[in-house]
């Protein structure tokens, strides 16, 4: 599990779950980009990310930017190791307040963004690449309120099964990870007023009696995209303390 000189890109990588992936990563050696759309945030993460590592603002739901951010990595670095499709957002609506505003932006961002991330990344990318997509446990228990939430990271699951067989025999392998709740900001705002209750609850349900914290997914990433996974292909692996299993 070394990435020594090894480029490696993770969108949305300026907080939470994105940050603390590209931190794994910037540990074990490699040449990071993280993306974002706000500069100062990019800016601010790169201060724990140390010389190796370079920031782009980018919105990956919008394919101009894409463009600009895949001419930017190989004029600096001549290819892409490892892609991890963080980026994405989440909102607590149930059925009944679903507005076309809503799940358009759910689906730009989770769906349309992390397909034109990974169809823009594999030009960049040799033999003995990995993409790892992060997706959630919403994929296949989304729970009140995510029902748009969930269908986004179901699609990400059946696009992966079919990009797999797309580009068999590229050597470029693409799996999933789907995390169960993490202890990140954004959980919280999600969570808002009644987030310690919720959180309370999920932990009730983990096997391990606790929800995960950002960094254990930074190295469940890292496993995914190195050589020790190497014939893991096309797999949902969920990082959620077992929830997903009983």
């Amino acid at each position: 599990m070394s990435f020594k000189d090894k480029v490696v890109l993770v969108t949305g990588g300026s907080s939470g779950l994105g940050l603390a992936i590209a931190q794994e990563f910037a540990a074990q050696g490699a040449r990071v980009v993280i993306t974002g759309r706000r500069q100062e945030a990019l800016d601010e993460a790169l201060s724990s990310l140390g010389d190796n590592a370079v920031a782009f603002a980018a919105d990956v739901s919008n394919t101009s930017d894409l463009a600009s951010l895949f001419g930017r990595i190989e004029s600096l670095h001549g290819r892409l190791d490892v892609l991890i499709a963080n980026a994405g957002t989440g909102e607590i609506t149930p059925l009944g307040a679903i507005t076309e505003a809503s799940f358009d932006r759910l689906f730009d961002i989770n769906v349309k963004g992390v397909t034109f991330t990974v169809q823009g990344a594999l030009p960049l990318m040799p033999r003995g690449s990995s993409i790892v997509i992060i997706g959630s446990t919403a994929s296949m228990n989304p729970g009140p309120g995510l029902s748009v939430y969930g269908a986004t990271k179901a699609a990400l699951r059946a696009m992966v099964r079919s990009w797999i067989l797309d580009i068999k025999g590229s050597g470029v392998r693409i799996n999933l990870l789907s995390p169960g709740p993490v202890d990140t900001q954004s959980l919280r705002s999600m969570l808002a007023d009644d987030a310690e209750q919720i959180i309370q609850a999920f932990s009730e349900k983990s096997t391990l009696g606790r929800i995960g914290e950002a960094h254990e997914i930074g190295k469940a990433a890292a496993f995914l995209a190195s050589d020790a996974s190497s014939y893991i292909n096309g797999v949902e692996l969920f990082a959620d303390g077992g929830a997903s299993q009983v």
